[in-house]
């Protein structure tokens, strides 16, 4: 809990949650981006509070995978990912820079690498959630 406040305070969880908003609503713009924008906003949620939670494929926690997922995630990269994955490693580094920051600087690390495939995830909790090897 005391992660997640530093982490909307001070780790830029609000900024992170506007951008992948706003990733979002531009997706939901076209019939095409929606599925884009389901996964953004799910994102969204999970990088306002991303301690204590994991996203995981879908096929982790029994679900089943929509088929086209691979080629829909490369579209996103191309047309939105890549500036989001940017924008988490940029401020990864910032954190890092801070020594006191490091936890948050991995957070974004880790939305980072979800910037480039977000299609498929679930938002679970760390306890729930199955060992990484599995996601």
């Amino acid at each position: 809990m005391l992660g997640n406040v530093l982490w909307i305070v001070w780790g830029s969880g609000l900024v992170c949650f506007v951008f992948w908003c706003l990733a979002g609503t531009l997706a939901a713009l076209t019939v095409v981006g929606l599925p884009f924008a389901v996964a953004a906003f799910r994102i969204a949620g999970f990088s306002v509070l991303p301690f204590g939670r994991r996203l995981v494929v879908v096929e982790a926690t029994g679900g089943q995978r929509i088929a086209g997922t691979a080629i829909a995630s490369f579209l996103w990269i191309v047309l939105a990912g890549w500036w989001l994955a940017l924008l988490h490693l940029l401020w990864g580094v910032f954190h890092f820079l801070t020594l006191v920051g490091i936890p948050f600087g991995l957070a974004h690390f880790k939305l980072a690498s979800i910037c480039l495939s977000p299609l498929g995830k679930r938002n679970v909790a760390v306890g729930i959630a199955p060992a990484p090897d599995q996601a």
